[in-house]
C-alpha cells in the first residue's frame, strides 16, 4: 500500500472519530435564549459559553458581547444585544 493510501486509510478512520465525537449544546431555558442562539450561533459554537461563564458576571458579558459586535462585526442589533447580556448573565454569570 502506498503511502498516500495508507494517509487517505488513517484520515478517513480517524476523521471520522472526530466529527462523531461533536456534541449538541443546549442552553438552558429562559428569556432570550431564542435571541442568543440566533445572534451568536451564526458566527461561533454555543459551546463558548457554558466554558466562559464561570469567569464572565454582567459586566463580563456585556463587554463580551460589545467585543463580539465591535471588534468581530458580529450583525446583532442593539436591541438584541440587551436581551443576549440579560440572557447570558442571568443563566451563565458567575
Amino acid at each position: 500500500m502506498t503511502n498516500i493510501w495508507k494517509i487517505a486509510v488513517a484520515l478517513t478512520v480517524f476523521g471520522t472519530g472526530a466529527v462523531a465525537a461533536e456534541r449538541v449544546v443546549n442552553l438552558k431555558g429562559g428569556a432570550g435564549r431564542d435571541t442568543v442562539e440566533a445572534m451568536c450561533s451564526g458566527c461561533h459554537s454555543l459551546d463558548y459559553i457554558p466554558l466562559n461563564s464561570a469567569f464572565l458576571d454582567k459586566q463580563g458579558w456585556t463587554a463580551e458581547v460589545n467585543k463580539m459586535i465591535n471588534a468581530y462585526g458580529a450583525p446583532i442589533p442593539q436591541a438584541d444585544a440587551a436581551k443576549v447580556v440579560d440572557y447570558l448573565s442571568a443563566n451563565y454569570g458567575k
